[in-house]
């Protein structure tokens, strides 16, 4: 069975006009000391509309030279906002949740005009990202301390934590806000100065936070954004810097490992934030109708370009052909088009080289025996489009099981047994993320406590939460963002041993 896709309009005749006009309302300069500058070299990169292929700004490149004068007006701001009080700091922090909201509409239409994401998706990222300013608005006000005595009674124990100092935060695309103040938020809180490395693709939405935030107070010098074509030699000239603590990235597995053995030359502390490859787990039990709304956000939230997306659906057998064929239905029917048009659910990839990829691995997929049940190809036109797509009966083999696909493709195979798709699941370098559906709570939490991922999502396609933390196991990672543990990665412990 193939499920035919939605026919769709064409995609110049469903665009909205307004992308320039959005765009043009951005900062497009580096933001130091708070103040906007242009690079040093004088040297600029596009942004492109994944939509349309075509450039919606130009902003300013920066450079070695640029990161050290941000690093420099990080070191100068660092002392007085250590000593800033936690509540003044939390007043800062609730500012700029307020004014995000104020600008939510504008902010989601930035999001989707340089990502590419459908514009209910980027509300929602909006909502979320304006969280973490909430969050740790009331986070600031408790950073933990501890108070005892040594067992031998020669003394008493004081532990304290402060500010680790100037951390390096560097986010990817995707998520352009939420993964900007979900870094952002608990380095502020915690008392440390930060410089903000946005992705390429991204930048306007980093700096339009940037803004949002001089304009909540938050004093010059204490977060700086560097937008640049350079990511490497930038970010290694800053972690090579004495005067740097902290590097917190989002990013590719491979990258992170890289960004590790940089950080180790100055012993630099690292949350590491990297690639997923989520197993998606149906037992025969599970309520059918809650299962594919599960699968349909654990998937196709931002489009599928996403960590924590279901990236391999593990079927029990009993329940398999329903699931498959209901599932389809569903990402057949989705609208493919411009993100900010308004009857679009499903808007473009991110670039022509992430289609190609998707385009690759679904071949392969095909090639070694998958069965094609909806979707499988590019749309044709300018922009940066995939159907929606569902593959069936997918070899152990297939290269899609084995790479984080990034794109509305999802792979199903069928299990029997609890053992198998335990071993299945974990049969993956990868442990950020699960997904787990069945109506019996004793099998869902003993199989969930069998899984080697950071995270597990029980009857439900989504986990991100800026109270819960988020992290993995294995090689999607190290540390934790969101909740109290995320506030943590900003702090050192410091230990006092005090007679009197």
């Amino acid at each position: 069975m193939v499920v035919n896709v939605k026919a769709t309009p064409t995609l110049e005749a469903s665009r909205a006009p307004s992308q320039a006009a959005v765009a043009c309302k951005a900062p497009t300069q580096l933001f130091m000391g708070g103040e906007w500058v242009s690079a040093k070299g004088g040297r600029t990169f596009d942004v492109i509309d994944p939509s349309t292929a075509e450039a919606i700004a130009t902003v300013s490149d920066g450079d070695i030279p640029d990161a050290m004068a941000a690093v420099d007006a990080a070191e100068k701001a660092a002392a007085t906002w250590k000593a800033t009080s936690p509540r003044r700091r939390a007043d800062v922090l609730m500012k700029c949740f307020h004014l995000l909201l104020e600008q939510a509409e504008w902010l989601a239409q930035l999001i989707t005009v340089e990502n590419g994401k459908a514009l209910p998706d980027a509300r929602s990222e909006v909502a979320y990202a304006a969280e973490f300013f909430r969050w740790y608005a009331e986070e600031a006000v408790r950073a933990p301390g501890e108070f005892g005595s040594a067992p031998s009674g020669a003394n008493q124990i004081i532990v304290s934590h402060e500010p680790i100092g100037i951390a390096v935060l560097v986010t990817p695309w995707n998520f352009p806000a939420a993964m900007a103040t979900r870094k952002i938020a608990p380095a502020l809180a915690a008392g440390c100065t930060c410089i903000l490395k946005p992705a390429a693709e991204t930048p306007l939405t980093a700096l339009a936070i940037g803004e949002l935030m001089r304009q909540a107070g938050v004093p010059a010098g204490v977060v700086n954004i560097v937008p640049t074509k350079k990511a490497g030699p930038l970010v290694s000239a800053m972690l090579h810097d004495k005067r740097v603590r902290k590097l917190s990235f989002t990013g590719s597995t491979g990258v992170g490992r890289i960004l590790l053995r940089e950080a180790a030359d100055q012993v630099v502390s690292c949350s590491m934030e990297l690639g997923g490859n989520a197993p998606f787990i149906v037992f025969d039990d599970a309520d059918l109708e809650a299962a594919v709304a599960g699968a349909m956000v654990a998937k196709m939230r931002n489009g599928g370009e996403a960590c924590t997306a279901a990236n391999r659906f593990y079927v029990q057998r009993g329940i398999s052909a329903d699931f498959i064929r209901r599932f389809a239905e569903e990402m057949a029917a989705l609208n493919v088009g411009p993100g900010l048009a308004p009857d679009t659910q499903l808007g473009p990839l991110i670039t022509d080289a992430a289609v190609t990829k998707v385009e690759r691995l679904v071949d392969d997929a095909i090639a070694k025996g998958a069965r094609l049940v909806t979707g499988g190809s590019r749309l044709s036109g300018e922009g940066f489009y995939y159907l929606p797509t569902v593959l069936a009966n997918v070899s152990p083999d297939a290269e899609i099981l084995r790479e984080e696909i990034f794109g509305p493709v999802a792979p199903v195979i069928v299990f029997d047994t609890e053992d198998e798709v335990v071993d299945l699941a974990n049969d993956t370098e990868y442990g950020l993320v699960s997904y787990i559906f069945s109506r019996d709570l004793k099998r869902v939490l003993a199989v969930a406590g069998r899984l080697e991922s950071g995270m597990v999502g029980i009857n439900r396609g989504v986990v991100s939460d800026a109270a819960a933390p988020f992290g993995g196991m294995k090689q999607s990672g190290l540390g934790r963002e969101g909740s109290h543990h995320g506030m943590l990665e900003y702090l050192e412990t410091k230990y006092i041993a005090v007679t009197w």
